[in-house]
C-alpha cells in the first residue's frame, strides 16, 4: 500500500535555499579574499626578489625596474576597463578571467628564460590582477548587503593588508630557501585554489547594463595615455628628465588623456561616467589611495633595496625588518572597523590614516649607514598603520556613493586611482632615486644611495602633507550633513554605519 505523500512546506524550501546561498557566499568570499592576498603579495614580494633576479638574469637597472613597473602599469591601466566590463558582462566572469590570466602569467614568470620575457609576463599578470580587484570588489558589493557587506569589505581590506604585509617576508624566505622563481610559482598555486573556490561559490548573475556597449575609443586613449606617461617617468633616469624624448612622450601622454576626457563627456556609454567626479567626497576618497601610494607603496617596494645596499642585509633579513612596516597593515583595518563600530566616523579614521602617512616618512629621516632599525621603527610602524587604516574602508565608502549599475565602474575608478598612483609613484621614486644616486656616484655606492634616499624622503613628506590637506578638505561634511548631525538624536554608533557617507 503506497504511503501518503508528505506535503512540502514552502518555508523549508526557502530555508534550504537561504542556507545554500549562504554557503556559496561564504565560499565566494573566501576566494575573493585569497585572491586579494595573493596579488599584493606578488606586488610587495617582487621588490625583494629583484637582487636575486638581477644576479640570475644579468638584467640592467632599467629592465629590472620593469619587473615591478610592468606589473603596476598594466594593473593600473586595465582596472577601470575591467570594472566597466564587469558591469556589462558579469562580475563573476570578469573575476574568473582575471584569476585565470594571473595564473598563466605567474607560471610564465616562474619559467621565464630572460629578463624581457619576465617583464612581459609581469605585464600580463598585472592585467589579470586588475580584473581580480575591480571585479572582486564589485562582486562583493552585489552579493552582500547591509552589515554583511560592511564585514566583507573590512575583510577585503585586511586581506589586502596581509598580502602587502607578508609579501616581503614570504618572498625573502622563498628566495633564500628555493629561488626567485618560487615567488611567482607560489602565486600560480594560490590562483588555482581561487578558481576552485569560485567554481563552488558561483551563482547566477545577470548583467546590470545590458543596454551599454564597450567604449573602445575611451579605452584606447586611457590605456595609451597612462602607458606613455609611465614610459616617460621610468625612462627619464636614462633619457634625462629634460630630454626631448622624455618631454615628447609625456606630451603625447597628456594629449591622449585629454582626448579621453573629451570622449567620455560625449560618449553614450562611457568607460568612465565623469558625473561621478561631481561628488566632492567621492573625489576625496579617490585621493586617499594616492597619498598611500606616495607615503607607503614607494617605501615598501624599495626600502628593502636600501637595507641591502647600505646596511648590507641579506634578502631574508631585509624581509624580516620590513615586518615593522607590514604587520601594522594587517592589524590596522581591523582597528578601523572597530573604531567605526564604536562611533568614530569613517572620515575621522581616514584623516587619522592620512596624518600617519605624513608623519611616517618624516620619522625615517634619521636613517643612515650606521643607524639601527629600531631608531626608524616608529616611522615604519606609522607608515604601515596609516596605509592599513584606509584600506577596505575607502573602497566600501566609495562604491556606496555610486548607483548600483555603476558599482563596477566605481570599483574600477577607486582601484585605478590606487594602482595608477602606485605605478606612477613607484616609477617616479625609482627613477628619481637612480638619477640622484648616479649624480653622487663618486661618493661610493653606500653614501650615494643614502644621500639619494634622504632627498626623496623630504619630497615624500612634502607631497603627502599637501595631498593629505586637500583630501581632508574634500571629505569635509556638506553643510546639510553638518546641520543634520548637530540636530540628530541618533546614537553615534548607529549614525556612522550609513554606507557611502564618509562624514
Amino acid at each position: 500500500m503506497p504511503k501518503p505523500a508528505v506535503p512540502i512546506d514552502p518555508t523549508d524550501l526557502v530555508a534550504e535555499e537561504v542556507s545554500s546561498r549562504g554557503r556559496r557566499d561564504a565560499v565566494l568570499l573566501a576566494g575573493v579574499l585569497l585572491a586579494c592576498v595573493t596579488v599584493p603579495t606578488a606586488v610587495s614580494g617582487s621588490g625583494v626578489a629583484l637582487p636575486a633576479i638581477a644576479a640570475d638574469t644579468g638584467g640592467g637597472a632599467t629592465s629590472l625596474q620593469w619587473v615591478v613597473n610592468a606589473f603596476n602599469l598594466a594593473f593600473a591601466a586595465s582596472t577601470l576597463l575591467a570594472g566597466s566590463l564587469a558591469d556589462l558582462f558579469g562580475r563573476q566572469r570578469g573575476f574568473a578571467a582575471g584569476v585565470g590570466l594571473f595564473l598563466a602569467a605567474s607560471l610564465l614568470s616562474a619559467l621565464a628564460p630572460s629578463i624581457l620575457v619576465l617583464d612581459a609576463a609581469r605585464a600580463l599578470a598585472g592585467i589579470g590582477a586588475a580584473a581580480i580587484f575591480a571585479c572582486g570588489s564589485a562582486l562583493l558589493a552585489v552579493r552582500f548587503e547591509g552589515p554583511r557587506q560592511a564585514r566583507a569589505f573590512a575583510l577585503l581590506g585586511t586581506a589586502a593588508g596581509i598580502g602587502l604585509g607578508i609579501g616581503p617576508t614570504v618572498a625573502g624566505g622563498l628566495v633564500d630557501l628555493l629561488s626567485w622563481q618560487a615567488v611567482f610559482g607560489a602565486g600560480a598555486v594560490s590562483a588555482a585554489i581561487v578558481l576552485g573556490l569560485l567554481w563552488v561559490g558561483r551563482d547566477e548573475e545577470p548583467a546590470l547594463r545590458t543596454d551599454a556597449s564597450v567604449d573602445v575609443p575611451g579605452s584606447l586613449t586611457f590605456v595609451g595615455g597612462l602607458l606613455l606617461l609611465m614610459v616617460a617617468i621610468v625612462q627619464a633616469s636614462e633619457w634625462g628628465w629634460g630630454s626631448a624624448s622624455t618631454l615628447g612622450v609625456a606630451a603625447v601622454a597628456v594629449v591622449a588623456l585629454l582626448a579621453f576626457a573629451a570622449i567620455e563627456r560625449r560618449g553614450a556609454h562611457p568607460l568612465l561616467d565623469l558625473g561621478l567626479l561631481g561628488d566632492r567626497q567621492l573625489v576625496g576618497l579617490i585621493l586617499v589611495p594616492v597619498v598611500a601610494a606616495i607615503g607607503f607603496v614607494t617605501l615598501l617596494t624599495y626600502l628593502p633595496t636600501y637595507m641591502s645596499t647600505v646596511w648590507g642585509d641579506g634578502t631574508g633579513e631585509a624581509g624580516l625588518k620590513m615586518l615593522l612596516m607590514t604587520v601594522p597593515v594587517v592589524v590596522a583595518p581591523l582597528l578601523a572597523g572597530a573604531a567605526v563600530g564604536r562611533g568614530a566616523t569613517p572620515r575621522q579614521v581616514i584623516v587619522a590614516s592620512l596624518a600617519l602617512l605624513v608623519a611616517g616618512p618624516a620619522l625615517l629621516l634619521p636613517i643612515g649607514p650606521e643607524t639601527s632599525v629600531w631608531l626608524i621603527a616608529p616611522g615604519m610602524i606609522a607608515i604601515g598603520a596609516g596605509f592599513g587604516l584606509g584600506v577596505g574602508l575607502v573602497d566600501g565608502q566609495a562604491i556606496g556613493r555610486a548607483p548600483a549599475d555603476r558599482s563596477g565602474m566605481a570599483a574600477g575608478l577607486v582601484n585605478t586611482s590606487r594602482l595608477g598612483s602606485e605605478a606612477v609613484a613607484v616609477a617616479a621614486y625609482a627613477s628619481l632615486l637612480t638619477s640622484l644616486a648616479a649624480a653622487r656616484a663618486s661618493d661610493g655606492p653606500v653614501r650615494a644611495y643614502d644621500g639619494a634616499l634622504h632627498v626623496v624622503l623630504i619630497g615624500l613628506v612634502g607631497s603627502t602633507f599637501a595631498l593629505s590637506a586637500l583630501t581632508a578638505w574634500l571629505l569635509r561634511p556638506a553643510a546639510s550633513q553638518s546641520a543634520t548631525a548637530r540636530s540628530s538624536t541618533t546614537t553615534p554608533a548607529t549614525a556612522t554605519t550609513t554606507q557611502g557617507s564618509p562624514s
